[in-house]
């Protein structure tokens, strides 16, 4: 790889710093390496082959969710809190990482990505991706929701809960985990269907296929206050007789991965630093 996009999380304690050294790195390395803090609108410069993240998981989320079906490789240099998808932590080697990346020393992983499309008056009205999950939840005041679960048009059960999380094996350690949903292998093809506090002693996280087809209804009743929100980014608000429909999506991310550990190292050593 010669040709790098580095995305920086300003926000994070000396990230613009470490990424203008990375770029230097990299230049001295004899590539081309463009700093920012975002993906911008237009994409990524043509013949950009790898986009280097720093700050944490939700840098790489954004970052991903911002190529629009492009299938440039990231990597995740984590400044933040756990980093399930992120490669180097706090004190790691940034200069055998840089090493790696330009001698094609790495493995490419494809993560399954969702689509979510908001229906309102039977017609769409907002539609995004999402890496790690989609959730419907309650905003304001404190109550129980209502929603109606179908799965391919055949109706599963309604539920009384705090929300609902359909999550990516990406996103099982994330909202899902918390949520009492399974961990899954990250590079896996399936969809889990979550209660958040379910109101019930029986309501379990569900394991669907990659081709199954879930639907949220807020029933018509429904006073307001909902809302649907795409890897916790992008918010949509919902109304009594709306509703969503998740899908695999038809692109995947493309993440990298420079070392020989499996995922139950990975998830062994973040779940010991929690």
């Amino acid at each position: 790889m010669k040709n790098f996009y580095i995305v920086v999380n300003e926000d994070k304690e000396n990230a613009g710093a470490l990424g203008k050294r990375i770029q230097d790195a990299l230049t001295k390395r004899g590539c081309s390496a463009r700093l920012s803090d975002r993906i911008p609108e237009d994409g990524v410069p043509d013949g950009t082959e790898c986009i280097v993240t720093l700050g944490g998981d939700g840098t790489l989320i954004r970052a991903a969710r911002s190529l629009d079906g492009k299938r440039i490789p990231l990597v995740g240099i984590n400044l933040g809190g756990l980093g399930y998808l992120t490669q180097v932590g706090r004190g790691g080697n940034v200069e055998e990482l840089l090493d790696a990346l330009c001698e094609n020393r790495f493995e490419v992983q494809d993560r399954m990505m969702l689509k979510g499309t908001v229906y309102k008056n039977g017609k769409k009205a907002a539609e995004s991706a999402a890496l790690n999950d989609i959730v419907v939840s309650r905003e304001g005041r404190l109550r129980i929701l209502k929603l109606r679960i179908y799965v391919d048009d055949r109706f599963l059960n309604e539920y009384s809960a705090d929300g609902m999380i359909v999550s990516t094996p990406t996103g099982s350690t994330a909202y899902n985990l918390s949520a009492g949903g399974p961990i899954a292998q990250p590079d896996g093809q399936l969809m889990i269907l979550t209660p958040v506090c379910p109101h019930t002693l029986t309501s379990r996280a569900i394991v669907f296929g990659p081709e199954s087809r879930i639907r949220i209804e807020i029933p018509e009743t429904a006073d307001g206050g909902q809302t649907a929100a795409f890897d916790g980014d992008l918010v949509v608000k919902l109304s009594g007789g709306d509703y969503l429909e998740i899908t695999r999506a038809e692109t995947a991310v493309r993440v990298l991965r420079l070392d020989n550990r499996s995922f139950l190292d990975i998830l062994k050593d973040k779940m010991y630093e929690a």
